[in-house]
């Protein structure tokens, strides 16, 4: 279990194995806080062949990109478990975390790092194809579907600017209507000036010969030939977990899904708990999430600083206290898990 690795708790539990969380929790460990990462093992980038837009890493495999992180931060000191969180309650001294094989671990304060799930239209193929040849961003994947044939899948306003947006990589590019409402009539004109096909119909399915895209199919039986499709999907938070400490998803800014609000430090409404990577911003690549990360840990460094300096202060002040027994028994104890 957790616990028997540090009976006494960690200073940060970090909830979440993917860029965000592994790039805290690296932070994190190098100033010297004991941290665990609690990993469910379901990264959103795993269908992708590699992470792009990445500096000096572009294209590396996201399974290689994870190993090395949590490589890295063992090296610190830091521990990884895999493990699915179910449920976080406030303890009188930080946080209780359980997951779902029964484990239980505290710590003074939380990284929430767990991403988000896209929820994809019903229409058959899509989901199979799903970071294949059928993508949605196309910073990350607008090069390597490049001069094809693209196909966008129209399911809100959103859809109109995902179009304008992949025509930059492709001269071919196809609105399908599906179930947006009607383009309005600059809508219309921006995308006739850019040479963007609109066909309208619903899309019944996506067509796959020798598992490669070769089209999509309309309601009423025509196949549009495509090579690639994109989608935006609905993005929500997975923070189920987080309902019994107050902290529930909202509706994101963009319209296109939910994520938990933080300020500009990371810090949540809930006292003690920090958010960062695709949990509050749905648009964050990996990079940018794994800056998030980094940066919502030294600022939970500080926040742990300033609550050891009060509480040496306290002991400073009346050394002979049975409060401040107490607090130099935890304040050496932290010291001595890390050698000083």
């Amino acid at each position: 279990m957790v616990t028997e690795q540090r009976k006494d708790g960690y200073d940060v539990v970090v909830i979440g194995g993917g860029a965000a969380g592994l790039g805290g929790a690296l932070m994190l460990a190098r100033a010297r806080r004991s941290v665990v990462v609690l990993d469910a093992g379901e990264p959103r980038n795993a269908p992708a062949s590699g992470v792009h837009g990445l500096f000096a890493l572009d294209g590396i495999p996201p399974s290689e990109l994870l190993a090395r992180g949590r490589a890295q931060l063992r090296e610190y000191g830091g521990d990884v478990v895999h493990g699915q969180v179910e449920g976080a309650t406030r303890v009188a001294d930080g946080f209780e975390v359980r997951t779902t094989d029964g484990r239980v671990v505290r710590a003074r304060r939380l990284l929430v790092t767990t991403g988000l799930v896209d929820e994809l239209p019903d229409i058959p193929g899509l989901r199979e194809r799903w970071g294949r040849d059928v993508v949605h961003c196309p910073y990350c994947h607008g090069w390597e579907v490049r001069d094809q044939a693209i196909g966008v899948l129209g399911v809100g306003p959103m859809s109109v600017h995902q179009a304008l947006l992949f025509r930059q990589w492709s001269s071919d590019v196809t609105l399908f209507t599906h179930v947006m409402p009607s383009l309005t009539v600059a809508d219309a004109e921006q995308l006739a000036a850019r040479g963007i096909r609109v066909v309208d119909g619903e899309v019944a399915s996506l067509e796959v010969v020798d598992d490669r895209l070769t089209g999509v199919r309309l309601s009423d039986g025509t196949v549009v030939a495509r090579e690639a499709v994109t989608v935006m999907s609905w993005m929500r938070a997975r923070t189920d977990f987080l309902a019994a400490l107050g902290l529930r998803p909202v509706a994101h800014p963009s319209g296109l899904g939910e994520h938990i609000p933080v300020d500009a430090t990371g810090r949540t409404e809930a006292p003690g708990i920090w958010a960062a990577g695709n949990v509050t911003d749905l648009s964050a690549q990996v990079g940018g999430a794994a800056a998030a990360g980094a940066f919502a840990a030294a600022q939970i460094n500080a926040d742990l600083v300033a609550e050891d300096t009060r509480q040496a202060v306290a002991v400073w002040r009346d050394p002979f206290s049975a409060e401040s027994e107490s607090l130099v028994s935890e304040l050496v104890g932290n010291d001595r898990r890390h050698g000083l």
